[in-house]
């Protein structure tokens, strides 16, 4: 049974039929209505991460390659939620993709760590590495 996405009251009925689909009115606060299409519901984890990775400067593209969503999506989450990236242009962002014995053994080498910002983040079974690194002048 619907409910309805103005009260949320469970009393609803038929009010007609509008471009081929079922129109209702909630008898409580007399909103009408017609069910949402069902699409493909991409899960919250994925556009908190695509946003995240967003932010950290990946490219939309990058974002598609690891994460496996659309770089249309990304585009659109970034436009929904009103991101904005701060512009900095002295630091360059890389990443990799690393599994928990790699990660160990890329953190136990000092020479990684020096002159760069690094942030961990999970993905999965695996974790992503981001690093900035200043852009030599």
């Amino acid at each position: 049974m619907e409910s309805c996405p103005n009260c949320s009251s469970e009393h609803i009925i038929k009010a007609g039929i509008v471009k081929n689909r079922q129109r209702y009115r909630c008898k409580s606060c007399n909103y009408f209505f017609t069910v949402g299409k069902l699409g493909k519901q991409i899960d919250d984890y994925y556009v908190n991460k695509a946003l995240q990775l967003y932010l950290e400067g990946l490219t939309y593209r990058e974002i598609e390659r690891i994460l496996g969503v659309s770089h249309v999506s990304v585009m659109n989450w970034v436009r929904k939620y009103n991101i904005k990236r701060p512009y900095n242009s002295k630091y360059h962002p890389t990443y990799k993709i690393l599994n928990k014995v790699e990660l160990q053994n890329y953190f136990s080498d000092a020479d990684n760590l020096a002159g760069a910002g690094v942030l961990v983040t999970e993905l999965g079974d695996k974790f992503m590495l981001i690093k900035w690194e200043r852009f030599k002048e």
